[in-house]
């Protein structure tokens, strides 16, 4: 049946109709929807994993129980994972796994632009690449064949583009296949050192099997042209971009398996044109394959090594004329990224910047705390990173700093990567203050349940972790729950625990005001005759509040009731329905 999909859906309908049965990511954009639609289908175990390590070592124990296996991330998550990865490309699989790594040209919603295209390589492990939501359904049931065949697993790059649009995709039905029992094998699953050794010549000439296979499969294919001028090698995106550019003009080799690539069939390709194009987003890794295996080309003299491609600069770089409606709209209003109205963390950035503290930040949406007018985080760097830089941080200049320096983790970031952080400061003892921001969900990537919220990914009942009694447990004895919207009592607590001589945990904790079971209180109004034109009420940046004829103004649209103005404004100009 021909359905419209999203790239993201697609691959997940893949994974359905290829019998996959156990299914476990971390959620990060923009691959968290192959998760999401996975757990759709009631034949496929699926879960959210505390982060992406323990995603890829669920799924690599699946496997080796006999019955296919997925783990989905993004780019960053996929350095996470690398520890596992590594080793089970020389472990290889029993049934086959597939893991799906979403990279972000152009970063989107991520702190870096990497090209996960070098991990397959370092890995030694087989990369394929769709360009559509079909060919992500497609090569998702492709890539269980390969594990299986090849023994090994096989990673799917997706990109933002592929993602998020949408396309055609023909579904069919489940096919379960043929059981695969598991069998104890010391030499192949045991990775001690002499076990290990044996078993990198496997994964070598597996590599050179592969390339074999790359050379005749139809995943990579050329696409003949009217003029042989040019050739182009392309894939994923690029390959859409490159289509609509130049149509049928140029011959095009479309690849489908980044990793390992072919050599005979791009030289022959090469042989057949005057001159080749490579055309890549991000790093030059076709361009220097080509360049290896004695192939001149042209890439990143012609395109950025930066951020996205469109229609328009792979025709600009090619000298072809922009179709019509492809080129970008210029002077679009200017839409500054802000945390929303009725934000919990809004408050707490307030008192933090306030008092004009230190601030280290961590992943999430909370990061928009950096943003003016708060300007309240100093450094953002990975997941987890908040609480082991703080360590650091004190431990560099003492009492210094540990008085004025704080740092910020979500709930789900805390549990991904920062228990380990958290534990090297009860371990050596380092006087700082760590602030949990527990907002009750995974926040930034679209409302994902995770350990602390007690339910799983189908809204279940599940395991649910006592953030208080974990930090007591890891031995921090001052450990304090504030609610954000008050402003004053979170201003006292953050002042007690600097001034303390022992570290301590603040966990401010009130629920993401975009959840569904949030009741919010009635939108407030402003006393144009009270407001004095202060701006004290700008101070906290809420996209509800504005200026209109130099009085404070409320957008009954966005306003939640929160009152976190109200406590700013020392003329009582902000009021409630009942005027209070």
């Amino acid at each position: 049946m021909k359905e419209i999909m999203l790239g993201n859906k697609a691959f997940a309908r893949g994974l359905y109709e290829a019998g996959a049965e156990v299914v476990s990511s971390y959620p990060g954009t923009p691959s968290t929807e192959v998760t999401e639609e996975a757990a759709k289908y009631d034949e496929i175990y699926c879960e959210w994993a505390p982060n992406e390590k323990v995603a890829m070592e669920t799924a690599f124990g699946a496997c080796l129980a006999g019955k296919r296996s997925f783990c989905g991330m993004k780019h960053v998550g996929l350095n996470v994972a690398a520890d596992p990865l590594f080793t089970i490309s020389y472990t290889g699989v029993n049934a086959g796994m597939v893991i799906c790594v979403a990279d972000d040209p152009a970063m989107h919603s991520s702190q870096n632009e990497q090209d996960s295209r070098h991990y397959a390589i370092a890995a030694k492990v087989p990369m394929l690449e769709p360009s559509d939501s079909c060919e992500s359904l497609e090569f998702a049931k492709l890539a269980y064949e390969l594990s299986e065949k090849y023994d090994t697993p096989v990673i799917i790059k997706m990109c933002t583009r592929i993602a998020h649009s949408q396309s055609i995709v023909d579904t069919g039905e489940r096919i379960m296949p043929s059981p695969k029992p598991y069998e104890k094998n010391i030499a192949k699953y045991v990775m001690m050192p002499g076990n290990a050794i044996k078993r990198h010549p496997v994964v070598e000439q597996r590599t050179l099997d592969l390339i074999k296979y790359a050379e005749e499969t139809p995943l990579n294919r050329i696409e003949e042209g009217k003029d042989n001028s040019i050739g182009i090698i392309t894939s994923s995106t690029c390959y859409q971009y490159t289509k609509e550019a130049i149509g049928d003009k140029y011959p095009v080799l479309k690849l489908g398996m980044v990793n390992p690539l072919p050599v005979e069939k791009i030289k022959s390709f090469a042989k057949g044109v005057d001159k080749v194009i490579v055309i890549e987003e991000l790093d030059p890794v076709i361009e220097d394959h080509c360049k290896t295996i004695g192939v001149d080309v042209k890439g990143k003299e012609l395109f950025s090594i930066m951020g996205e491609f469109s229609q328009s600069v792979v025709a600009k770089a090619l000298g072809e004329p922009e179709k019509e409606g492809c080129t970008p709209i210029d002077k679009l209003p200017v839409r500054p990224p802000v945390m929303c109205a009725g934000c919990p963390h809004r408050g707490l950035f307030y008192i933090l910047s306030k008092n004009k503290l230190n601030v280290l930040g961590d992943i999430g949406c909370y990061t928009l705390g950096a943003v003016a007018p708060l300007s309240a985080v100093d450094m953002t760097l990975c997941m987890g990173a908040s609480i082991s830089s703080l360590h650091g941080f004190n431990k560099a200049l003492g009492k210094e700093s540990e008085s004025k320096t704080v740092c910020v983790i979500g709930d789900s970031t805390f549990m991904h990567s920062g228990m380990t952080s958290l534990a090297n400061i009860a371990y050596n003892q380092s006087n700082s203050t760590v602030i949990i921001l527990d907002n009750s969900i995974t926040g930034m990537t679209g409302h994902q349940q995770n350990p602390t919220t007690g339910y799983n990914i189908k809204g279940d009942p599940a395991g649910k972790i006592d953030l208080e009694a974990l930090c007591r447990a890891m031995g921090f004895n001052r450990v304090t729950v504030v609610d954000p919207y008050d402003l004053a009592e979170t201003e006292r607590v953050v002042k007690e625990e600097l001034a303390a001589d022992e570290a301590s945990v603040i966990i401010s904790r009130r629920p993401c005001a975009l959840l569904k079971y949030v009741k919010h209180k009635p939108s407030l109004h402003v006393d144009t005759d009270k407001c004095k034109s202060c701006r004290a009420c700008m101070k906290i940046g809420c996209p509800a509040i504005s200026f209109k004829n130099n009085k404070a103004h409320v957008d009954n649209t966005l306003c939640v009731g929160c009152g976190v103005c109200q406590q700013l404004c020392k003329f009582n100009a902000l009021l409630d329905k009942e005027g209070e």
